[in-house]
Parts: C-alpha cells; structure tokens; sequence
C-alpha cells in the first residue's frame, strides 16, 4: 500500500468516525429532548428528532438498548403534576393538543395511503378486465386496416 493511499485511507476513516460520533450525540439529545417533554420514547420518535435512520439506532447497541428500555418503561400518560397556576400548565395542554393532533394526522395519513392503495388496485382490475373485453379483432382490424393489400407491392422474384 503506498503512502498517499494510507493517507486517504486514514482521513476517510476519520471522517467516518467522526460522522458517526456526531450521529450518536443527535440521537442522545434526541432521546433526551423526548424524555424531557414527556413524548413516547421510540425508534421513528428518535429518528425523526435527531434525523438519523432506523438503521443507525438498531446498528447501536448502546443506543438500540436505551430505546427499548425507555420504551419499555414508558411513563405513565399523565403529565406531571404542576400547580394549576403555573405558567408550564399552558405548555402542556398545547404540548398535549400537538401529540394528539399529530397522532390524528398520522392515522388520517395512513387511512388515505390504504385508500389510495385500494383505489390503484381497483383501477388496475378496471384496466385487466376492460383489457380482456375488448375483442383481439378490433385491434388487428385496425392495423389491417391502414395496410394496403400484398397485391399492390412489387417484389422482387
């Protein structure tokens, strides 16, 4: 191996490490910010709060496993109990309004996936079917149809 190929070897890995380190510190503050609001604690959670992939968080068992601890030992649903004065009671009823909305998004946004992919399936059974009524004659008339008879071509003996 020469030297410059070692060189180029050891910057990539570097730039590997360092790309992956960087990873790992956004899916803990991930976690953390998670936690720290009260949210599920889940895999597509994570990876949508540190915009890293599925990937990324099961290849890493140090991550993969506090994951799965958190979201085993998911906190009870009820917020924490704060004086009904406070200003953090209005954070979290908006907090809350926000997780149910978006869990109403999420459901509505796979009931339209279903339905769209319901919809293709029909629209591909409509096709085969009208396909496969419409008479094989029609489409050979109307080639023959634009052709002119062999007798009128001169060919060659």
């Amino acid at each position: 191996m020469t030297d410059p190929q070692a060189k180029r070897i050891a910057v990539l890995t570097a730039a590997a490490k360092s790309k992956s380190e960087a990873k790992t510190r956004a899916a803990e503050l991930g976690i953390r910010a998670l936690v720290k609001r009260g949210a599920p604690v889940t895999f597509q959670a994570v990876q949508r709060e540190a915009d890293v992939s599925h990937a990324f968080l099961y290849s890493h068992p140090h991550l993969r496993g506090r994951i799965e601890h958190l979201r085993a030992h998911a906190r009870p649903s009820s917020a924490p109990s704060v004086p009904p004065d406070s200003e953090s009671t209005l954070v979290l009823a908006l907090t809350g309004q926000i997780d149910q909305m978006q869990k109403r998004h999420r459901q509505e946004v796979q009931a339209l996936r279903a339905a769209l992919e319901q919809a293709h399936g029909e629209s591909l059974d409509l096709r085969r079917e009208l396909a496969r009524r419409r008479p094989p004659s029609d489409h050979v008339a109307s080639i023959a149809g634009t052709q002119e008879p062999l007798e009128h071509h001169n060919f060659p003996d």
